[in-house]
């Protein structure tokens, strides 16, 4: 079965797990790509939680922990990130080799683009314009194992060339599976949590085209269910807040100087030159 694989960054996976990553089987971050910096994970009644800040672009970062190659179906909004379809198990999804990461940045356009993953209102969120707000805040992956390859002729894949920028890349990819699924419906805590927010929740806009290049492999599943699902919930920082997630940092008095009016005291300066 012929699937679509993508050119990933290879990086070493610590044999520590990260601390604001979720998931055993694969690790899951969400990127601030503007900072640079991971998003912290929140956990409340039994959901994770991390909040985003309105137009900021964002990447969902997969890390395989696994000796194995692994295929990662995964959802933003309930939407497929690959074929825009609304999201179910037997849908395309990433593959990842052994100790493999990679930054998923934004909804699959081409071979060679993605349109950003951006922090925007509900209404202007993908999901929302497409006639599909009800599971907007929730960024999913499905985790599926592979089963062992059978002597069987596979026909010679096209991959598109990597940029200079990716010369280093690594082969991820694209998979298929007889039998559907749908993600587990949010926890009644979760649902009663999520409906005391402000009206004004946060969703994922369709940001601007990027880069990023893709190419061919195989990946036979070896259940038809994930072997793992990892669910992250997002939203802004007031509605957070708001829903007793976090508290708002509260900040910390100036400091002051009780005798601003004289020097500090002096010692031997350095020689000049």
């Amino acid at each position: 079965m012929k699937y679509l694989a993508f050119l990933a960054a290879l990086a070493a996976l610590a044999a520590s797990g990260n601390a604001l990553a979720v998931g055993s089987i694969a690790n899951v971050t969400i990127i601030d790509r503007d900072s640079g910096a991971v998003l912290s994970t929140h956990y409340f009644r039994g959901e994770y939680w991390v909040a985003g800040k309105p137009g900021d672009r964002y990447a969902i970062e997969i890390r395989n922990r696994s000796g194995e190659r692994l295929l990662a179906v995964t959802s933003v909004d309930g939407v497929n990130v690959l074929s825009g379809a609304t999201a179910a198990w037997d849908q395309p999804g990433y593959v990842f080799e052994s100790r493999q990461r990679y930054e998923i940045t934004g909804w699959r356009k081409t071979h060679t683009e993605v349109a950003a993953f951006t922090f925007t209102d509900l209404a202007n969120s993908y999901a929302a314009r497409t006639g599909r707000p009800d599971n907007v805040g929730v960024i999913g992956v499905a985790v599926f194992r592979e089963r062992p390859p059978e002597r069987a002729y596979l026909p010679p894949q096209i991959a598109p060339a990597p940029s200079a920028r990716e010369q280093a890349a690594a082969e991820a990819g694209l998979g298929n599976q007889a039998r559907a699924g749908t993600p587990a419906p949010p926890t009644s805590a979760a649902a009663d949590a999520a409906a005391t927010a402000p009206a004004a929740r946060l969703g994922t806009g369709h940001g601007e085209r990027e880069y990023s290049y893709v190419a061919d492999t195989e990946f036979l599943r070896m259940q038809s269910e994930p072997n793992e699902v990892i669910r992250i919930r997002y939203d802004s920082l007031d509605n957070l807040v708001a829903m007793g997630i976090l508290r708002r940092p509260r900040p910390s008095a100036p400091g002051l100087n009780p005798f601003p009016a004289s020097p500090g005291r002096a010692f031997v300066p350095d020689p000049p030159g």
